[in-house]
């Protein structure tokens, strides 16, 4: 039987660690957007949107974020209900429409970013932007070697 090499473990417990930071994140998310009528996941998808600083397919949405077409199609409808989205026509591609966050979602979304500054804050409070920067390095590259196997 196989072994772990000893980077091999300590991989082993970065990813575990990772799926573990994922959970809490999504739950401090959706408790911080609770009160503006959004959850992670509707965050998620607003919030690639606004960083983007353009209208995006659903498809551009969810490959950028790293979800499902479907999962991301069911937020947008959601969001497009509680007229926080916008779907405006794609010249590029009939079938398939730009998605775009509407007046009330960039208040909603500017009230969030200011809770997101504080919170993320508060949690680097004792961590240096280099320890962080390296971890960072370390993620993606972890990444990138999955998305190449």
């Amino acid at each position: 039987m196989k072994k772990l090499t000893p980077e091999g473990e300590a991989l082993t417990h970065l990813i575990l660690e990772t799926f573990r930071l994922n959970g809490e994140m999504i739950a401090a998310g959706n408790q911080l957007t609770k009160p503006l009528g959004l959850t992670s996941a509707r965050w998620q998808v607003m919030g690639a949107i606004d960083l983007e600083g353009r209208s995006l397919t659903v498809a551009q949405i969810a490959r950028r974020m790293g979800l499902s077409r479907q999962g991301v199609q069911r937020i947008v409808n959601d969001l497009v209900k509680l007229n926080m989205l916008l779907l405006e026509p794609n010249l590029d591609h009939k079938r398939a429409a730009l998605v775009a966050i509407s007046k009330k979602g960039r208040r909603v979304m500017e009230k969030v970013s200011a809770a997101q500054i504080e919170w993320f804050n508060q949690l680097s409070e004792g961590m240096s932007e280099r320890q962080l920067k390296q971890a960072l390095r370390v993620l993606q590259s972890v990444r990138k070697r999955s998305e190449t196997n």
